[in-house]
């Protein structure tokens, strides 16, 4: 019997890869450990994201609480980051855990300052009629 294990990540949290190839300048001088340790943000890729904000559902605010099946299902507010994103976040609020091998950190929706989306856009010259 084989079994499988997969990371979830809940509530408004993102999963992020990071980014550990920042130790060098544009010019090409490395930087020591202690320079890294004092910045204050950080980026990495999003690997995964959570449902999103939870929030009650209209309708079942009408309804009694104790009647069976009132709170069967909870509703979301997604979140703006998306997986393949690259995120810059407050370093000082992420959580460092590690999963088969590999580190990530988990970060909530609201410390993250700024996301890169990348996506592919059909230029012009490329058209064929």
């Amino acid at each position: 019997m084989k079994t499988k294990r997969e990371l979830l990540i809940v509530g408004d949290r993102v999963l992020i890869e990071p980014d550990e190839k920042v130790d060098k300048t544009n010019s090409g001088l490395f930087l020591p450990p202690t320079v890294k340790e004092k910045d204050k943000i950080m980026g990495g890729r999003i690997i995964k994201v959570g449902p999103g904000y939870p929030v009650n559902d209209p309708s079942s605010i009408l309804e009694e609480p104790w009647k069976q099946g009132s709170y069967e299902q909870i509703k979301y507010i997604p979140l703006q980051a998306q997986e393949g994103d690259y995120a810059f976040f407050l370093k000082d609020v992420a959580l460092e855990i590690e999963f088969e091998e590999k580190k990530y950190l988990i970060v909530p929706h609201s410390a993250l300052v700024a996301l890169i989306r990348t996506s592919i856009v059909e230029d012009e010259d490329d058209r064929r009629f």
